[in-house]
């Protein structure tokens, strides 16, 4: 098993980059990041040079980032067999593989089926709260409800996508979880980020923009100066609801001060890993889309499909709704290849956003079922369909 480089994470976020902005300023995909920082590969050596510059250390100290041993891990995995055999002597170096296990789950998400890391993710929540019970001493049983409540997330977001955001329930109940485990050690942007992922429920599952609206804000206010990241993350929701509400003047003030909070993101936020530059673009699109406005929302959508090349479950979503735009405007052709290259990403992430707006797409493709770009459309959907 590969060793996770923590100095080398740490090192990117010290300078004030996500995964997902260092792969952009580096030209490559953020899973490659994502591989590097699990240990699972090596950056090649024409690229070292510039990546020692992006994060301000010399080649030498590049080297040393790079360098975590794996023994490292091999005692941390033996430490947390033996805690969970004899559950009292749980110690922070078994806390911290935990949290390396969750962490390598969550930088998964996004790119794998969530069916695929349900298991996993269980058995790590499973761990973490027996642990936690049977802890000794208050640092470590401090550590274990902040590892629950990211582990207590990752679930509920991983149940919700499985479930093609169906099973509300089970998903409140893990965010719930997290939100009183980080309420346990006051950490605010764990709390605000179970918040937000309850907002999408109610924005997304049941179809319910006030109680979302008020989720998000929520979100925001709890964040407050802990986090411009979830902050602004929350006030673009926020924005998702007035659209949904219909009411255009208050979502595009939304939209600002979602963007204000995004230029005032700081290296030491809390929530840094969260941020993409894309996400302004992916939720204002669909502000227009839901405000009835396809023809503002095609261009911005456009312009961050370009932006997106990291067959993510994002990246479905924003081409699904760029196929949208474009149905609504009768523009046939350019309909059926966003939504061929949605169902590209949604064959291979499975995710349930993805998945939700590409049939959302077919169903409005109905009247123009006898044109052949939409058959060819719909013989995928259907084979989508019988897969799912």
């Amino acid at each position: 098993m590969a060793s996770r480089r923590q100095r080398f994470a740490q090192r990117r976020k010290a300078v004030g980059f996500s995964q997902e902005r260092l792969a952009e300023r580096l030209e490559i995909d953020r899973s490659t990041v994502a591989r590097w920082e699990a240990g699972e590969t090596e950056p090649l050596p024409w690229l070292r040079p510039k990546l020692a510059r992006v994060l301000q250390v010399s080649i030498e100290g590049l080297d040393e980032l790079l360098a975590e041993a794996g023994e490292h891990e091999a005692l941390a995995d033996e430490r947390l067999s033996y805690a969970l055999e004899h559950p009292g002597s749980v110690d922070l170096v078994a806390v911290a593989r935990l949290r390396e296990r969750v962490h390598g789950l969550d930088t998964s998400y996004d790119k794998a089926p969530s069916t695929s890391l349900l298991a996993d993710a269980g058995q790590c929540l499973g761990q973490v709260t027996f642990l936690r019970a049977h802890a000794t001493t208050g640092r470590v049983r401090r550590e274990l409800f902040a590892v629950e409540a990211e582990a207590a997330t990752l679930m509920g977001q991983l149940v919700w996508d499985a479930s093609q955001r169906r099973d509300h329930a089970t998903t409140r109940a893990y965010l719930t979880q997290a939100t009183e485990a980080a309420r346990e050690v006051h950490d605010t942007a764990a709390e605000s980020y179970a918040f937000l992922r309850t907002s999408f429920v109610a924005l997304y599952g049941e179809k319910d923009p006030r109680v979302g609206l008020t989720l998000a804000m929520r979100t925001a206010e709890t964040a407050g100066s802990t986090s411009h990241v979830l902050s602004g993350l929350a006030v673009l929701h926020a924005a998702e609801a007035h659209a949904m509400l219909g009411d255009r003047q208050d979502c595009e003030r939304a939209l600002g001060q979602a963007e204000s909070h995004f230029e005032s993101i700081g290296a030491a936020d809390a929530a840094i890993d969260l941020f993409s530059p894309t996400q302004h673009g992916r939720l204002t699109g669909s502000c227009y889309l839901f405000l009835k406005d396809a023809k503002r929302a095609e261009p911005i959508l456009d312009d961050t499909a370009r932006a997106l090349r990291d067959r993510s479950k994002s990246q479905a979503i924003v081409l699904g709704n760029l196929a949208l735009a474009r149905i609504r405007q009768k523009k046939l052709d350019e309909a059926a290849a966003s939504l061929h290259s949605a169902i590209d990403v949604v064959e291979v992430t499975w995710g349930g956003g993805g998945l939700n707006v590409v049939f959302g797409a077919g169903r409005e493709l109905r009247p123009w079922r006898a044109v052949p770009v939409v058959q060819d459309v719909y013989d995928r959907l259907l084979s989508l369909i019988a897969a799912a």
